[in-house]
This record gives C-alpha cells, structure tokens and sequence, in this order.
C-alpha cells in the first residue's frame, strides 16, 4: 500500500488544474506544465484537490500510484513557487559569473568553462562564488545543478570545487611525513 500515494495533492491559490484523459495540465503564476500518467492508475480532479488511485494490485501499479502523485505535486509547486538550487564554489581563484545567456566559469583550468544555460532555467551569481538556479520544472534545475558540480567537484583533501549550499564534504587526512 503507497502511502505517499493515499494523500491527496491540494493545489495552492492561484493554481488551476485540467484533466483530459491521463493528462494533467497544471496552470500557476510562473506557468504551465503537463504530465501524463500511465494507464496503471486512475487521476480525478475534484475542484482543487487531486487524487490518484490505483487500477489493481499490481506492483507496477503500486509503483505508479506513489510515483504519479509525487509528480502532480511537483508541477503544483513548480507552477505556484518554483524550485531553487544553490551552489557555492570553493577554491582560490574560482569563480562564477553570468553574461548573457552564459555562465562563466573560472575553475582553474588552462580555459574557461562556458556552460550554456538551457531554456525554462534562470541561473544567477549573487557573488563570485555563489550560484543559483531557478526554475519551475524540479528534474531539470537539479539535472542543471549536477551537470555544472560536475565541472569541479569537491575534492576531500582540501574541499575545493563546487558544491551544494550546505553540503557535507568528508575530508581526508593528507601524507604524513
């Protein structure tokens, strides 16, 4: 039994929802977005609460059941708040910057990275050593996040590269003489 999936999802003020078929369109404040369920569970809207439902005792519809409702609740906040990572960057020398549709990065290599910002993200650098990226679909700001911590990532002797905002990075011991 999913118990992730029992809960109805109830959308926040401002935020519509459309149900044709299996798809669910999801309209807010910072857009739309849409998702589509497969044929193992049952969707129903009843006015701004969301309900999912097995179609069976199958463990793929278990599966589905928890799954699917996690998604419709994700375009919920996405479309009411949005979704928000932090990076911070540490390492003399190491900096960040925007210009343009381009982050800049400076990571102690012989060049710098150039990282193309995709479309449906913003990405800011409140600081040279800060970024952050925002945007109202949670898969692709964090899949955004972890392609640009994987430039630098931190490494456990001296803790330089880039990593999440409050990030435990284990540190290791160097040669003893």
């Amino acid at each position: 039994m999913s118990r992730i999936g029992k809960k109805p999802v109830e959308l926040p003020k401002g935020v519509s929802a459309t149900l044709s078929g299996q798809t669910i369109e999801v309209k807010g404040p910072k857009g739309t977005r849409s998702f589509t369920a497969t044929d193992d569970v049952t969707v129903a809207l009843d006015g701004s609460t969301v309900t999912v439902t097995p179609r069976g005792t199958s463990k793929r519809a278990r599966q589905q059941w928890g799954m699917v409702r996690s998604m419709v609740e994700n375009l919920a906040i996405g479309v009411s708040t949005g979704f928000k990572k932090d990076l911070e960057i540490q390492g003399v020398g190491y900096r960040a910057a925007m210009q343009g549709n381009v982050l800049k990065l400076s990571l102690g290599y012989s060049h710098e990275v150039n990282f193309e910002v995709p479309a449906g993200v913003t990405i800011a650098t409140p600081k040279q050593t800060e970024i952050t990226i925002e945007g109202i679909d949670q898969q692709l700001v964090g899949q955004v996040a972890a392609n640009i911590r994987e430039w630098r990532k931190p490494e456990p002797y001296k803790g330089k590269g880039i990593r999440y905002k409050g990030e435990f990075i284990f540190r290791k011991e160097g040669k003893k003489k």
